[in-house]
């Protein structure tokens, strides 16, 4: 149980850590607009990764700490991002957004029950039994995948 607690800390750790470095990573090409080798610009990746945050995974993590048994659709990013991208919101409200979500996530989860971790959830499309801790898991994958997105490789 000791290594199971500590995993979780460490997983709370890394997703705020995760979500400064891609914060950061944003806002470190001089125009976020400019497009990136993934064919996306730093301000749609910003954007994408919100709002995946506020509609999939955050959401996810807050009802199946507060709701039993939740049921989740599916959720289609290139097809939110085509009905609502706006490529004039400014990038720094995308990425505090961003940020303060991710904060408020983990906050609460560090001061949830131990028991909390394992709360179930449903999905019409990945079945039943998901558990809290498998969609913070999920979370911090999205965002370092994006993450690896924004970082260049050092040439040598």
């Amino acid at each position: 149980m000791k290594e199971l607690m500590e995993y979780r800390e460490k997983l709370l750790l890394r997703l705020r850590e995760a979500a400064a470095e891609f914060c950061e990573a944003c806002r470190t090409p001089a125009n976020p607009h400019g497009k990136t080798p993934d064919g996306w610009s730093a301000h749609q990746i910003a954007f994408h990764v919100r709002d995946v945050d506020r509609e999939v995974y955050g959401m996810r993590i807050r009802r199946t700490l507060s709701e039993e048994n939740p049921l989740f659709n599916n959720f289609g990013p290139d097809e939110w991002m085509e009905a609502h991208y706006n490529h004039e919101e400014p990038l720094e409200k995308i990425l505090s957004e961003f940020q303060e979500s991710v904060k408020e996530v983990t906050d609460l989860l560090g001061n949830a029950q131990p028991g909390s971790w394992s709360r179930p959830s449903r999905h019409e499309s990945l079945g039943r039994e998901l558990t809290l801790q498998l969609w913070v898991e999920r979370s911090l994958a999205h965002v370092e995948e994006h993450l690896g997105s924004l970082i260049t490789p050092q040439k040598t």
